[in-house]
């Protein structure tokens, strides 16, 4: 084929000549122009003659049909390492080599199921901000005068409604995608690519395609896939075709080898590699990237990937990677290639010296188009076999990317790198073991520490990352902390952005969370403006927090971690960097974020830390010396630093908002219903319930309710303060009915038939409306007048009447009944079910609620099919703590409502199983009852949640009792039951019951021979995912079925529930599993090489630490005397991840008093409460001998080198002319000889150009270029002298020389 256009110039001047001499191999053409529509047909028509069927011809859609696979192909990467677009063009006449275009081969024509999830969730962020801010916005135009605002507010609720409308629109595409996602489905075949086109002018009619696929479907059911394949490669070997008719038969054959994934197996080798090799040979880029996808897609197994080799693909990969960016789709083909040998078991093997340097060439480049994905490349293949790429110089580009903040996948990077130093033998591949410690150079270099804000904060995350990882807290503790001391000296640089992303990191790594006021107090308003705050919930915090402290609460491995991680900070001088900070800051945001963090600190050291090391910490003696005028210094400064620290820790303690560590998921305060919200106790007020007469009237003045009829200009505040205080007095009630219209406007503005409240839109800021209502009814219950009152207005009635519009059994019938569908969502409608919601949480208003008959109405809404919004609503607002019709409706609701509702109320039973009722005798046991009921539920997901909730409930030793006697069924579950039987071995009564069904003795054979294997990944990777920072994504419907995933806690244990009562201990003791895992840790505690001894040593840690932490259990440690081998463990162990164990085990053993005992005689430390409790945080009185490693880099094995994959001796040549050129080629690596080397390579290029069409001289060359590292640009410009019919002599083996192919080289 002739060539219309002539080869693009390259980089160099140089290489641009030498196409006087002949065709470069990596500046290849794009192609030949297109010929016109007509010719392209007519010589299309002349590939049809093979004898394929038109229905064979159609089995796999149109021409230009989608490259794409239908699921992940073999090989490919993430999309977020590439963000490019290529537009649909109407015609294929484009400059295909410039496109920037993204993954025309290896991904779908249209995103796949995990894309369009991702840009959803996205979609659904930006509205949820939207939404945010327009309801702040309209609270704050609440606030100011109604008339000047009515337009702005018009404008904010619509848009407000917009947000919502869209909000609803994107959940319900997102659900439906996750649940289409789930069923299996088939590649579709009407996408078509974005870069071909079945016809360059039109795309075809809806008929047209119609009848394609009916044709397609003929042709898949009348012939084999063999049939097909041998067509195809027919089809394939007809030369001088345009190269869309070779990209479109290499479509179809990758969409063959999706439909029939076996059929790769059965390929006919010498066949199908010659037609991959003669696309691979093509001139056009696409039909090169076509074979690169044909034969990725080909890959069966390590045995293929021989074959492939042997097709000379090596060279070719080389050739494709080092052309210029404008060949983007081959060069991204040929890359996508080599990660496939990544899928393949023990494919990795198979990487050649060569391939693996031309990618480290690409990592090293740092403009080059594919480094992210190199990078990524090399750092898997780091992770399989990390000889190869140490020997062919990986770690540096590597290292390199660590640190300069372009590429945004560090922490991935990191990991690999903490990897190899986990364990000895693999720390011998970093050559000085300080790669880790390059990420605090841009905050503790001076010079650097001004640098590119971007570079700051991908270095605090890389930091991040580190510091929550065994092997990188133990990698930066060398040197007595040095690494860590010097990112806290760093605080005293004048840099405030360095300054403030270290004090965020640290606010990160020690899992502080702020209150919800810290940017207000950043900004400068004083901490007494937040006394609405402490209205929150301490109450519950505390409860909580000393529920935690309990014998069999959860024990969370991130806040032990935490304690460790603080004790290092403050060894490293913590307390004192920020007194500093706070003193000298100038920026007074800055002074107010190092306040802040001082006083989360020292609260957080007093609650983690052992009594020994925090005591001294809370004085802040620097501080006070100073403010005392014990030392030189500005004693005024110190004294404000006090004062603001102790105004912090105050405001924090009014609040209840005191961050821990992290907070555990029982302290986790539920989110009531608008009718339940609060407790039964009066809430706090700032109006005094017994004011006087005068008083209360002239308040009621102050709201302008009796001044004016418009709710706008009535002060709601103090409306609301009125409701909750005085009126809770039956005389002010009888003063507010008789003395004036105050009650009687309030009453009215609710009556539906108003068209006031019933009116309002459905924003955050109107949700006050809600509230004051519901705070108004539960008032009037309260009283004997306020009962009458309610019960002789026309509220009640009016909303039995709205709601009869809704009983298709009632008679009554609406044109726009109330409570519609848009009414609910839109309106504060929803609102009246919080009202009905407070009169059912007392008896005299359930007598008003069945009075008007809404029982039955609310029995007949139940069963309604499309109104799920509306049922949501109703059983969400209901109160169920009596025992009244209202339960039977949620027994209804939990049996016969379709799915979604199920889980819904499903999920409402938590709150009434796990706090129980007050106001009843009969407490939780009627939502237990229920749960129980719902563990036969047909749908996987409702008993699934059932087993959560009933998990949580059993905290209660009477609750748990409780459920044993409700004796449930769990065989149908299997796995998903398992916990929850688990739970049942903490009492006798459930042991009883378990050991009757021969249930005990089958699970505790189970976990000795293989489950206590599996109890370490499942911990390790719940620990993982604690730790890494992930942001949390928008939640739809499927992703609540399974609520409140425990990560970072300790995963429940069979041995730690049978030690839990008497008659586990004997069985235990009967059975020797203790003994045998003591023994195993005396005797495997200093293994680092075999993994298989590595997991079974890390599971008797953690059955051991179980058995431990149980006060039953604890004497089974003294008998065995195992704790002397743990501590041994924890500080000598050369493998980095069982020292961890070890720690996060002595951890579990100081649960125990006995246990904390036992670790007081070895020198350990337990945090208590202020009960003398231990809170399961221990550390060693020198933290120095915990972290210390000894990092001897032992000798690399010379046979996990990668050898060479050609022969040394070929790098001799007689010739003196060639050996020239080899000269040159080798000088070409020397940056000071790299310009006079290629100045002479050109000239002997321009007086001899037939040495450059030697196959003999380029192996040789390519010997050189695969022993040393070159860069990219010259590694392009060695392989440009060569002819481009080179290549073609070597993959097709028409070269006459006494070299053997190259495919037979091992490697």
């Amino acid at each position: 084929m002739s060539q219309s256009n002539g080869p693009t110039s390259s980089v160099t001047p140089t290489q641009a000549n030498l196409f006087r001499h002949g065709r470069s191999l990596s500046n290849q053409s794009a192609g030949e122009t297109y010929k016109s529509r007509d010719a392209s047909y007519a010589t299309a028509r002349e590939g049809q003659d093979v004898g394929r069927s038109l229905a064979n011809a159609l089995a796999f859609g149109p021409r230009g049909a989608s490259l794409a696979p239908s699921a992940q192909a073999p090989g490919s990467f993430s999309s977020d390492l590439k963000s490019m677009t290529v537009p649909r063009v109407g015609t294929p006449r484009v400059d295909l080599g410039t496109s920037t275009g993204g993954d025309y081969f290896g991904a779908e024509g249209a995103q796949s199921s995990e894309q369009r999830q991702k840009q959803l969730r996205e979609q659904i962020n930006k509205e949820t901000k939207i939404k945010i801010g327009s309801e702040n916005l309209l609270e704050a135009l609440i606030s100011k005068n109604a008339k000047q605002t009515r337009d702005q507010r018009q404008r904010v609720e619509t848009e407000l409604t917009t947000s919502n409308r869209k909000l609803q629109e994107l959940n319900t595409k997102l659900e439906d995608e996750i649940e289409q996602s789930k069923r299996p489905g088939t590649p579709s075949r009407d996408r078509l690519s974005g870069l071909f086109q079945s016809s360059p002018m039109k795309s075809p009619s809806r008929d047209d395609r119609i009848s394609q696929d009916q044709f397609s479907l003929v042709g898949q059911e009348s012939e084999s896939p063999t049939f097909i394949l041998s067509e195809i490669l027919q089809a394939l070997e007809v030369e001088g075709m345009q190269p869309d008719y070779y990209v479109e038969r290499a479509n179809r054959l990758v969409e063959l080898l999706k439909r029939y994934p076996t059929l790769k197996y059965d390929l006919a080798w010498p066949i199908f590699g010659l037609r991959v090799q003669t696309m691979l040979l093509s001139e056009s880029r696409e039909v090169i990237a076509a074979g690169y996808r044909v034969t990725r897609h080909a890959i069966a197994d390590r045995a293929s990937l021989k074959i492939i080799r042997d097709l000379n693909t090596d060279d070719l990969v080389i050739l494709s990677l080092v052309k210029e960016s404008k060949a983007s789709i081959e060069r991204e083909q040929a890359l996508k290639f080599v990660r496939a040998f990544l899928d393949v078991k023990e494919g990795v093997e198979e990487l050649s010296n060569g391939v693996v340097r031309t990618i480290v060439s690409v990592a090293e480049h740092h403009e080059d188009r594919l480094r992210n994905m190199s990078l990524l490349t090399i750092s898997e293949i780091l992770i399989r076999d990390p000889a190869v790429v140490v020997a062919n110089g990986g770690i540096a580009p590597l290292a390199e990317a660590l640190v300069d903040g372009s590429y945004h996948g560090v922490e991935s990077l990191a990991m690999n790198f903490l990897h190899l130093l986990d364990k000895p033998q693999q720390r011998g591949y970093l050559e000085s073991g300080y790669e880790i410690d390059q990420a605090f150079t841009p905050f503790t270099d001076p010079l650097a520490v001004h640098t590119h804000e971007e570079k700051l904060k991908s270095s605090a995350r890389l930091l991040a990352a580190i510091l929550k990882t065994w092997p990188g807290l133990l990698t930066v503790a060398r040197r007595d902390f040095a690494s860590i001391r010097s990112l806290i000296q760093s605080l005293q640089y004048p840099a405030p952005l360095a300054r403030a992303l270290i004090l965020d990191l640290l606010f990160d790594v020690l899992y502080i969370q702020p209150p919800s006021w810290t940017s207000s107090f950043l900004a400068g308003r004083r901490l007494t403006t937040y006394g609405r705050v402490a209205n929150l919930k301490a109450d519950s915090t505390e409860l909580h927090f000393k529920a935690d402290t309990e014998e069999g609460s959860k024990f969370s491995l991130v806040e032990h971690f935490t304690a460790l991680l603080l004790g290092v900070f403050v060894k490293c001088g913590l307390i004192a960097a920020l007194s500093d900070l706070v003193e000298t800051a100038e920026d007074p945001m800055l002074r107010r974020k190092g306040t802040l963090l001082l006083g989360e600190v020292l609260k957080l050291a007093d609650h983690c830390l052992p009594a020994t090391v925090s005591a001294t910490l809370q004085v802040l003696p620097n501080l006070l010396a100073e403010s005392s005028g014990l030392t030189v210094g500005d004693g005024s400064m110190a004294s404000a630093v006090i004062y603001q620290v102790d105004s912090v820790n105050r405001t924090l303690q009014r609040s209840g908002l005191a961050s821990k560590a992290q907070p555990t998921l029982t302290a986790i305060a539920r989110q009531p219903n608008l009718a339940n919200s609060g407790s039964n106790e009066p809430p706090k007020t700032k109006l005094s319930v017994d004011m006087d007469e005068l008083q209360f009237r002239t308040l009621m003045l102050e709201t302008q309710v009796l001044t004016t009829a418009n709710y706008l200009k009535w002060k709601w505040d103090l409306i609301n303060d009125l409701i909750e205080g005085p009126l809770r007095n039956p005389k002010r009630v009888e003063e507010a009915i008789k003395g004036g219209k105050f009650l009687k406007r309030l009453i009215g503005f609710y009556r539906p038939f108003k068209f006031k409240f019933s009116e309002i839109r459905n924003t955050k800021p109107n949700q006050r409306y809600v509230r004051s209502g519901c705070a108004l009814m539960k008032t009037l219950l309260q009283s004997s007048e306020g009962i009458a009152y309610l019960t002789d207005s026309k509220l009640v009635r009016q909303l039995a009447e709205c709601l009869a519009q809704l009983d298709r059994h009632s008679g009554l019938t609406s044109t726009s009944p109330l409570f519609s569908p848009y009414n609910v969502s839109e309106k504060l409608i929803g609102g009246y079910f919080a009202l009905l919601g407070a009169l059912s949480s007392d008896s005299k208003g359930l007598q008003m609620i069945e009075r008007w008959h809404m029982i039955n109405m609310f029995y007949h809404i139940i069963d309604l099919d499309e109104r799920d919004d509306l049922i949501k609503v109703l059983l969400s607002n209901m109160d169920f703590s009596l025992d009244s019709h209202f339960r039977v409706m949620l027994s209804k609701a939990l049996t016969s409502c379709p799915k979604g509702i199920r889980i819904y109320t499903t999920r409402l039973l938590r709150k009434y199983a796990t706090t129980g009722s007050q106001k009843n005798g009969d407490g939780c046991e009627w939502a237990i009852r229920l749960l129980v009921t719902q563990l036969y539920d047909p749908e996987v997901q409702v008993s699934e949640l059932a087993i959560q909730i009933l998990e949580e409930v059993c905290n209660q030793t009477s609750q748990l009792e409780y459920v044993v006697k409700c004796r449930p069924a769990l065989d149908h579950l299997g796995a998903i039951g398992a916990p929850l039987l688990l739970r049942f071995l903490s009492t006798s009564l459930g042991y009883q019951y378990l050991d009757g069904l021969d249930y005990i003795t089958q699970e505790m054979d189970d976990w000795f021979l293989g489950r206590n294997d599996s109890y370490v990944a499942l911990v390790e990777a719940s620990l993982s995912r604690a730790l890494s920072a992930v942001a949390d994504r928008p939640k739809s419907s499927h992703d609540d079925q399974i609520q409140n995933q425990e990560y970072g806690t300790v995963p429940p244990h069979f041995y730690r529930e049978l030690t839990r009562t008497v008659e586990g201990c004997q069985l235990l003791k009967e059975s020797g599993h203790f003994d045998a895992f003591a023994t195993s840790i005396r005797d495997t505690w200093s293994e680092h090489e075999d993994p298989e001894t590595i997991l079974k040593l890390k599971g008797s840690l953690w059955a051991v630490g179980n058995v431990g932490a149980m006060e039953l259990g604890a004497p089974f440690l003294e008998e065995s005397d195992v704790v002397d081998s743990i501590v041994r463990t924890a500080t000598l162990s050369e493998v980095m991840t069982i020292r961890g164990t070890a720690f996060f085990v002595l951890g579990l053993i100081s649960r125990s008093l006995h246990g904390m005992e036992i670790l007081a005689e070895h020198g350990w430390n337990a945090a208590t409460d202020h009960l003398g409790r231990s809170l399961g945080y221990c550390l060693p009185p020198d933290l120095g001998v915990l972290l210390s490693m000894q990092y001897e880099r032992p000798i690399r094995p010379p046979e996990r080198l990668a050898p060479s994959s050609r022969d040394n001796s070929a790098l001799i040549d007689d010739d003196p002319l060639r050996a020239r050129i080899m000269k040159l080629a080798g000088d070409l690596g020397n940056t000071v000889l790299t310009k006079k080397a290629a100045s002479d390579l050109f000239a002997i290029k321009t007086k001899s150009p037939e040495q450059f069409t030697s196959v003999a001289l380029f192996r040789k060359v390519m010997a050189t270029l695969e022993k040393h590292n070159f860069r990219l640009p010259v590694r392009r410009f060695v392989i440009d002298l060569f002819d481009k019919s080179v290549m073609r002599k070597i993959v097709l083996e028409e070269d006459s020389g006494d070299e053997s192919p190259i495919g037979d080289r091992p490697r």
